[in-house]
């Protein structure tokens, strides 16, 4: 799909900085057509890390080009899942905003959302299974505040476990966002994806769907964590 892209289409960009435009064009190419990852997902990736950067509009165009090219609502509704986790109500709410101007035809509110409850001791063996063992940072909640570790367990599983993306395609699109915040926690979700059965290849296209909000440094700062044989 051809889209005129506004960095592409820079007059003072394209008349000073051709190498820029060039290379910004390459990278935009990658995210854009299938290849390792499906250009629907690679879409969905680049529209979560945008509204984690709080650039709705870029979030809206890519989000436009991936149900172009065949993203479901539910598909694209795992990013909404993700966010409320990982950054909280805000960005959470501008995504919903921009879903909304993307897809319409959305489902009503339910009145009464099914409650689910964390089994006792479920949310400490679910650490221990996912991260070899319980983190400090989360045996500290287990110890001081066990409701708080109940919650933490139950929103990290609707993030991983409970949307309509693989476990796979979950802990990419984790990736892409921590890249776009150039975040050391992009380590723990490049290992899970490997363990969910990423290659290297769809591990690096993850990784490049946070330039378009994050810039080439998105690829510097996670980039070491890919294995090359």
């Amino acid at each position: 799909m051809t889209v005129s892209n506004p960095l592409l289409t820079s007059p003072l960009l394209t008349r000073l900085a051709p190498y820029t435009v060039a290379g910004y064009a390459l990278f935009r190419e990658v995210v854009e057509t299938d290849g390792a990852l499906p250009a629907r997902i690679k879409g969905l990736f680049a529209a979560v890390a945008a509204i984690n950067k709080r650039d709705a509009g870029l979030a809206a165009r890519e989000l436009a080009r991936a149900r172009s090219q065949g993203l479901t609502l539910d598909e694209a509704s795992s990013g909404l899942i993700l966010l409320s986790s990982l950054r909280g109500e805000g960005v959470a709410l501008a995504y919903d905003a921009v879903l909304g101007g993307v897809f319409d035809g959305r489902p009503a509110a339910s009145a009464t959302p099914a409650t689910v409850h964390a089994a006792p001791g479920e949310a400490e063996a679910n650490f221990r299974a996912y991260f070899g063992s319980v983190p400090p940072a989360l045996a500290n909640l287990l110890a001081l505040v066990p409701r708080g570790a109940d919650a933490y367990y139950l929103m990290r599983k609707g993030t991983i476990e409970c949307n309509r993306l693989d476990r796979k395609l979950s802990e990419l699109m984790l990736v892409a966002v921590l890249a776009a915040d150039y975040s050391p926690m992009a380590a723990t979700h490049v290992k899970a994806a490997r363990t969910a059965g990423a290659t290297e290849h769809e591990l690096a296209e993850a990784i490049l769907c946070a330039v378009p909000s994050g810039g080439i440094a998105a690829w510097m700062a996670v980039g070491t964590l890919l294995e090359v044989a």
